[in-house]
């Protein structure tokens, strides 16, 4: 097993400082190194001269490096691990090149942008024995942990069928030093907003439902043909052995909002953002009616999640202790790395759907 080289300290580098690990990312290791000590980040690489100047001011002793691949020549044998927050078309090429070079991965979102690229990156964290671990963050917004909580209780039995909205009154903007709108450009982003967020409300769904979906139907658009080349709006049905999940996904809503359901046999949860409702049915000893002869005992709590926050920087602590926990393990494609190839092939095959006038496809899942 790779050792932390003093015994205590993680040693990392971020590849791209960009908003999310300018805002998000580094914010939180400088945070964990003055209460933890377990996390030093000593190097950075940005293509953006100006993107290099402010990971200068912001970080103290780090050193800039151009491109990644300089960055692991000169660095690689004082790592740990690597951040690789850049655009998702350079993805699979920085994670394996690290992995190479004998560091563990730490992925943002989504993992890959092709599924043949999710394949090959699994397979060769495996025979690199490096950790491969996706930026699923939205496990750790405290409104989804109390979400399973409640699950875990039994309070609302079986889940049945979940539905997943999140609205969005624009695509996530870049940094203004560095190609804002690259989110709407398939060359950088690999797709649109499936690409993009459709990984949040996927994994999700296989939490409330523990279990993987089988088959997918989906539909989307683009609002500003003349503009982009991605799409903007994004809606899904995902069959599941015991359930259905409903996702929609949009860019060009009113309102920047999240607005999830969790149906039980026995009750369910909705969530408005920060506002949580648990109903529970109560069986009453009244005559049969149309709605049924029960009685919903509703609960509501407001649980702070700081779903504004678009850095997430305050989910980020929980996140990256996982991931210092798959290296102590020795987990180098472990469940969330497992899920994040599952919700690439999810994002797969809604765009084969969509392109063909949502005629259903199957998953298949991880191959051996």
């Amino acid at each position: 097993m790779l050792k932390c080289k003093d015994g205590k300290t993680l040693k990392g580098a971020v590849i791209g400082y960009g908003f999310i690990s300018g805002k998000g990312h580094i914010p939180s290791y400088l945070e964990r190194a003055k209460q933890k000590g377990d996390v030093k980040i000593i190097a950075v690489a940005d293509i953006c001269e100006a993107r290099r100047e402010l990971a200068k001011k912001t970080i103290p002793e780090v050193r800039v490096y151009s491109d990644y691949q300089s960055l692991l020549k000169a660095e690689s044998q004082n790592l740990d691990f690597v951040d690789v927050s850049t655009p998702p078309c350079d993805h699979a090429r920085i994670a394996m090149a690290a992995m190479d070079a004998g560091l563990h991965v730490l992925c943002e979102k989504p993992l890959t942008t092709t599924l043949e690229e999710a394949s090959a990156l699994l397979k060769h964290a495996a025979n690199t024995k490096r950790v491969l671990f996706p930026c699923h963050n939205y496990k750790h917004a405290p409104v989804v942990k109390t979400i399973r909580d409640v699950i875990e209780s039994g309070k609302i039995g079986t889940v049945r069928s979940v539905t997943l909205s999140t609205y969005r009154n624009t695509h996530a903007k870049g940094v203004t030093e560095w190609k804002t709108d690259w989110r709407r450009h398939h060359e950088f982003s690999g797709g649109g907003i499936a690409m993009d967020h459709g990984s949040h409300s996927f994994y999700l769904t296989f939490e409330w439902l523990n279990t993987y979906p089988t088959a997918i139907t989906a539909k989307m658009s683009n609002l500003e043909p003349q503009k982009y080349d991605t799409e903007d709006n994004f809606s899904a049905v995902l069959t599941f052995p015991n359930g259905l999940a409903h996702c929609h996904l949009s860019w060009t809503a009113g309102v920047r909002k999240v607005i999830y359901t969790i149906q039980g046999d026995q009750g369910a949860i909705t969530v408005d953002d920060d506002d949580m409702q648990i109903a529970v049915q109560h069986k009453t000893s009244g005559p049969e009616v149309a709605q049924g002869a029960v009685e919903w005992k509703v609960e509501k709590r407001t649980i702070s999640s700081d779903w504004m926050d678009a850095s997430h920087v305050s989910w980020f602590n929980a996140l990256f202790e996982q991931f210092k926990e798959a290296i102590e393990k020795d987990e180098y494609v472990g469940k969330e790395a497992k899920e994040a190839y599952r919700c690439i092939e999810i994002i797969s095959k809604a765009y084969e759907s969509a392109k063909n006038n949502c005629l259903e496809q199957k998953l298949l899942g991880i191959q051996s």
